[in-house]
């Protein structure tokens, strides 16, 4: 059967130094490191039969899919399926002032991790990004796509794929700085799931979404 790939790029490292959960915000772009990042990733992709490449809208997201494209020789197509999760803490760093844990105010958000609380169901987040691998997969049949997008949307899809519970340790999530989940498909069959992280050399010192170290 005809096999199709489509690879789930996380951005690489933002430009964040107020340590704040940027989610959704407009102009978070890709910080040096980040840059070199995305260049990792297009050269590990370069040679790969790539025939569409998608980006969130966010501007990390498009950043880190342009190395990624040019080698190809493609525009790179803009899916608002593909953006970040909703979080009620965006803007805010995590576990101080307005978003800290041991405001009464803030603690209706962490009633249920499940849906969970505190921001965009799991299941919708899955629901739009699977829309998405779909369109992606039809488009590039025979060949390969890359949809460029953030962590934990491709988190859970990974999840969902591999018929895991959504519920999940945030500090094991194997979805690093501009790494690849990459789903196999046979035919409308997923077969399985690979994954690479191209940039991890420049992991050491670098920040996650939360202002974290990585390492």
């Amino acid at each position: 059967m005809t096999e199709t790939i489509v690879h789930l790029v996380r951005h690489g490292e933002v430009h964040n130094p107020g340590k704040i959960l940027y989610g959704r915000l407009p102009g978070y772009r890709l910080s040096e490191r980040g840059e070199q990042m995305a260049r990792l990733t297009g050269a590990a992709l370069a040679e790969r039969d790539i025939a569409k490449v998608v980006a969130s809208p966010l501007l990390r997201a498009q950043q880190t899919a342009k190395p990624i494209a040019e080698p190809h020789g493609l525009e790179i197509e803009t899916d608002e399926r593909l953006t970040e999760a909703l979080n009620h803490f965006e803007g805010h760093r995590i576990g101080h002032g307005e978003a800290s844990f041991t405001n009464p105010k803030n603690w209706k958000y962490f009633v249920n991790p499940f849906r969970p609380s505190w921001g965009e169901r799991y299941r919708d987040q899955v629901d739009r990004v699977l829309a998405a691998v779909r369109d992606a997969r039809h488009a590039a049949e025979g060949h390969e796509a890359v949809l460029v997008l953030h962590q934990l949307p491709i988190w859970l899809t990974r999840r969902a794929a591999e018929h895991k519970p959504m519920l999940h340790d945030p500090r094991k999530r194997e979805c690093g700085l501009a790494s690849v989940t990459s789903l196999v498909f046979s035919g409308d069959h997923l077969d399985h799931v690979e994954y690479a992280e191209p940039a991890a050399a420049l992991y050491e010192g670098a920040v996650d979404a939360t202002g974290g170290k990585l390492t």
